[in-house]
Parts: C-alpha cells; sequence; structure tokens
C-alpha cells in the first residue's frame, strides 16, 4: 500500500520547487555527507581502502535514517512520504520532454535542455544526436530513478530504499574514473553496479512489455552488454528495439571523442523530437505496469 501510494505522488506531485527552494531535499542532504567524507577521507594513502569504508558507512546511515522513518507514528503516511520523495518518475519524464520541447523551438534549446541530464559535450551535436541523447537518458534513469528505488524498497523497506539512494547518488558524485575519484570511488561504483544488475534488467523486461515488441527484448538481451556501462545498456537497447532507433555510439566527453558501439545499430540514427515523445509514452506505460503490480499485491 505504501509503494502503490507513493508511486501515484510521485506521478502527481514530482518534485516541487517551491518546497525544496525552503528545504533540502534528501538526496541533497546526501550530496552533502558524501562531499563531507570526500573532503576528509579522500587524501593520503589506502584511498581505495577509505573510500570502501566511507560508502559503507553512507549506506549504514542511509538505512538507519530509513528505519527511524518506517517506526515514526501515524504510519502510513511518513513512508507513503518519504518513499515519494526518493521516486523519480515525473522528474525524469519532465526533464526529458523539456528536450523534446527546446527542440522544437531551436537546436540550441535542445541542447540546453539535454545538458540538464547527460554528461556528454553536446555543443556539436546536431538535432538527431540531442534527441537520441534524451532518450538513452530516459530509458537508464527509469532504472536508476524508478525501478531499482521499487526494487530495493520491495525487499528491504525505506532502510533497502534510503541505502540505494545514497550508493547511487556516491556513484554520481565520486564513482568517476577522474585522478581524484578513481581509488576512492571505486567502491561506490562496483556498490552501484551490484546493486543496479537486476533492476537494470528488470527495466528492460518493463520496457518491452510496455511496447508489446519481442524486437526490444532480443535487442536487450543482444546488445545490452555491448554499453560501457554493465546495466545501463539494458534498458538502452530494449528503448532502442522498441522505437527502432540505433543509441549509444561516438560521442564526446570533455571535449574528446569516444568511440563507443551502437546498439540496434540497424535502427534509425536520425531520431528527432517525436522519438523522444514516443519514449516518454513508453516510460510512462511501463510505470504504469509497476503501478498494476504494486496495486495487485496490495489487494491479495
Amino acid at each position: 500500500m505504501v509503494l502503490l501510494f507513493a508511486l501515484l505522488l510521485d506521478a502527481l506531485m514530482g518534485d516541487p520547487k517551491q518546497l525544496w527552494r525552503r528545504v533540502p531535499h534528501p538526496v541533497v542532504l546526501f550530496g552533502r555527507a558524501i562531499s563531507a567524507l570526500d573532503g576528509a577521507l579522500n587524501k593520503g594513502g589506502f584511498r581505495k581502502e577509505k573510500g570502501a569504508v566511507a560508502i559503507l558507512l553512507l549506506a549504514g546511515l542511509a538505512a538507519g535514517l530509513g528505519a527511524l522513518i518506517e517506526a515514526a507514528p501515524f504510519e502510513p503516511l511518513p513512508q507513503v512520504l518519504a518513499a515519494a520523495v526518493l521516486l523519480a518518475q515525473k522528474s525524469l519524464v519532465d526533464h526529458v520532454s523539456a528536450v523534446a520541447a527546446g527542440l522544437r523551438r531551436s537546436l540550441a534549446g535542445g541542447r540546453e535542455a539535454a545538458g540538464e541530464i547527460v554528461g556528454r559535450d553536446l555543443a556539436a551535436a546536431d538535432e538527431a544526436g540531442v534527441a537520441r541523447a534524451a532518450v538513452e537518458s530516459g530509458a537508464e534513469n527509469f532504472s536508476d530513478g524508478l525501478v531499482a528505488p521499487v526494487f530495493w524498497f520491495v525487499l528491504l523497506g525505506l532502510p533497502g530504499l534510503f541505502a540505494y539512494k545514497m550508493v547511487n547518488t556516491a556513484d554520481s558524485m565520486i564513482g568517476h574514473r577522474t585522478e581524484r575519484h578513481e581509488r576512492f570511488g571505486w567502491a561506490a561504483a562496483r556498490l552501484d553496479d551490484l546493486l543496479n544488475l537486476v533492476p537494470a534488467r528488470l527495466s528492460a523486461l518493463l520496457i518491452a512489455l510496455a511496447a508489446l515488441s519481442s524486437r526490444a527484448a532480443l535487442v536487450a538481451v543482444r546488445d545490452g552488454r555491448r554499453h560501457r556501462s554493465p546495466n545501463a545498456g539494458w534498458p538502452e537497447a530494449a528503448m532502442a528495439g522498441a522505437l527502432g532507433l540505433a543509441l549509444s555510439g561516438p560521442r564526446a566527453y570533455h571535449g574528446k571523442m569516444t568511440d563507443q558501439p551502437w546498439i540496434n545499430p540497424e535502427g534509425r540514427r536520425e531520431a528527432a523530437p517525436a522519438d523522444i515523445d514516443a519514449a516518454v509514452a513508453l516510460l510512462w506505460k511501463a510505470w504504469g505496469i509497476v503501478l498494476l503490480a504494486a496495486a495487485f499485491a496490495t489487494l491479495a
């Protein structure tokens, strides 16, 4: 029941900006804790070991916070609110849809909107490249922002959901192969990979079911492992197969081109705002499958 109402509340409200201007979002607080430990421990020797201690401590603290909320009075309201805040379906589709709206105004508008959700360089990207970036981000973040949080909530309740969000936030902040974080962030990146192993594949299945497309499932199984991430390629490949697009492929980071393989290479490369709209529609249909599963479990 908590999950059912949290899914509905997130879909209706998303991340209300007026609220988070007044109080910090929990993920912002998670980020501050991660930054504090990064500053305190990411120096001197044994950085890999210190990073492992840091992420285990952070995940434990987050799980403890989730347990405190689970034990709060007036249930299930605190649990519903806490879970809804850490689900990101509405926020995700709003950001992805903004790229389509931006492209319909101008290429510069599309690049600016896509820059809010992707880390690649878009200064030289054409309309097709920007549209593909939005579709890829939508598919990948459907797993990180909805399916994985739901998965860990179902398994471990709010402690599991809070711990997952802490690890996922840490991966986005320190899990990069930079000179500063390659060793200290190693454990956060590997733990995030582990926690997303099952949800990423479930996300691909949900996208294929939403599209009623065996092609999407086949492309996910065939090409999901071609992505540089062990997990992100699965929902991206399912989306590529469902829409008939070629995704991933070469892209620029920090001014340098990377030669990454295409996912569903036989698909169209000339993506357009209409493809972003189609991807968003599929994400809502996949969300609807999760909602129906939660409703069925509540009534069973």
